[in-house]
């Protein structure tokens, strides 16, 4: 027998293939699907995307309202006091419905108390002024509480999801498999999430709101000071 056949062969039938080997390995990756995930939250999910819904609908409709709150007119309190000063009320109240803005409805209060006391007069536009900033602040309670409350429900599936899955390892005894807790333990992973996401989301909401009706609650004190100096000024 020839050494150099002999020699072949057994390399041919020891080496392994090269072709094999410089196949690429397929990797399978999985992709967290954000729906398939939710769906694993249960019942607790429904709850938080009623809350997220709450929370972006009160959001949207005070940021309208404050918007519209707090535009501001530089000539405003100028044409009000030239109105004032030359006795024409008429055309100042009209000015003041024009306007359409707390500021002016107090200013507006104001000009219709005209010729009572001053501390009728100031009383009056204090009330109106109490009456316009719960307008302002209506629903921030609302999202104040979806702040607080969304983590807790989420929380609280938290704690569904491991009774859950305790109580699929008791049921299992001996023949504990970890996909048999997957079902709970994805439950409470996935509504500690949403729970933490929709909480985080109205809070900063909530303190932006504020810090808008703030904003609007200062122009209309600006407003009214404004216009109590202008009454409060000696006659010509």
């Amino acid at each position: 027998m020839n050494p150099l056949l002999f020699i072949q062969d057994l390399a041919t039938d020891v080496m392994p293939d090269l072709t094999q080997l410089t196949e690429p390995v397929a990797e399978t990756v999985n992709r967290i699907n954000f729906f398939e995930m939710a769906t694993k939250g249960g019942w607790i999910m429904i709850v938080l995307a009623i809350l997220l819904c709450l929370a972006v609908y009160i959001f949207v409709e005070r940021c309208i309202t404050l918007h519209q709150a707090g535009k501001d007119n530089p000539n405003f309190m100028n044409r009000i006091k030239d109105y004032i000063h030359d006795g024409n009320l008429e055309s100042a109240l009209k000015l003041c419905r024009q306007t359409e803005t707390p500021s002016a409805r107090m200013v507006e209060k104001g000009i219709s108390r005209i010729g009572r006391p001053m501390n009728d007069v100031q009383v009056a536009i204090e009330n109106l002024g109490n009456i316009e900033v719960s307008r302002l602040e209506k629903g921030l309670s609302l999202l104040a509480a979806v702040s607080g409350g969304a983590p807790m429900i989420g929380f609280l599936g938290t704690v569904l999801g491991m009774v859950r899955a305790f109580f699929d390892m008791a049921s299992a005894g001996n023949n504990v498999d970890i996909t048999l807790l997957s079902s709970g333990i994805y439950t409470a992973m996935v509504t500690t999430v949403a729970g933490l996401i929709v909480g985080i989301l109205a809070y900063f909401a909530y303190n932006y709101l504020v810090a808008r009706v703030t904003k609007v609650v200062n122009k209309m004190e600006s407003y009214t000071m404004e216009f109590l100096d202008l009454l409060n000024e000696p006659a010509k």
